[in-house]
């Protein structure tokens, strides 16, 4: 089931607007996957107001695009314009997130008391307890917080690897983007080798090492720390 929504634009002091379908107007705008206006657009129309069922006039269109070409004009007011997001649509988004964050935490998280993992309804009632905001944003950017906020009605703790870094010095600017919010140490050698120490969740160590491995261009030679090693 497609949900329809406006893509808005102003250009040369007047409004357009175009029905699109929500999902595929944003993949679009984001540059995701091999999209058209053909793809998005639910009605082959340019309007000065679709609620009052306006009609841009050619001329409009070809005062303000250069074009009357009603998908060309459709793909410049998605891509520089505004796609309104629906509640229906930010409900949906919400409860995908939620679900994300419920799957990472039941398979990376365990009660410190016990050892045991928490099972996804006790995860789903204790995010609810604790009144956790979670944002529409990637996963490991806001765990810790949604963890340190668990913590206070539930024993969990996210089973991370702990991994010795040496970043080249001609990669070390482009690499902090990528450690920062991971990072134990760090120690400067001599010749301007950052040798660093991260803390990982453990079911996204894969995914740190395919985004090291890209900004380093495969260059940072990695070590694991086990537990029972000290630096």
């Amino acid at each position: 089931m497609t949900t329809q929504t406006i893509a808005r634009i102003s250009q040369k002091g007047k409004h357009f607007e175009v029905l699109v379908d929500i999902d595929l107007a944003l993949k679009f705008k984001k540059g995701e996957g091999n999209i058209t206006a053909n793809d998005f657009l639910e009605i082959d129309r340019v309007f000065r107001d679709h609620k009052k069922g306006e009609v841009a006039s050619s001329a409009e269109l070809e005062e303000a695009f250069g074009t009357t070409d009603v998908y060309e004009i459709a793909e410049k007011i998605v891509k520089q314009g505004e796609v309104l997001l629906t509640q229906e649509y930010r409900d949906e988004e919400r409860e995908k997130k939620f679900k994300q964050i419920v799957d990472f935490l039941a398979n990376n998280a365990i009660d410190p008391q016990t050892g045991n993992p928490h099972t996804p309804e006790r995860l789903k009632t204790a995010l609810k307890e604790a009144h956790v905001n979670i944002k529409n944003v990637p996963i490991e950017s806001q765990i810790n917080e949604i963890v340190e906020k668990l913590s206070k009605v539930l024993p969990i703790k996210i089973e991370t690897k702990k991994i010795k870094i040496r970043v080249p010095p001609i990669h070390t600017g482009k690499v902090y983007g990528v450690i920062a919010q991971y990072k134990e140490s760090e120690k400067w050698l001599d010749d301007g080798t950052l040798e660093v120490v991260v803390n990982i969740p453990s079911g996204i160590v894969m995914d740190f090492y395919d985004r090291l491995n890209s900004v380093t261009h495969g260059s940072a030679i990695t070590e694991e720390i086990k537990e029972e090693e000290t630096q």
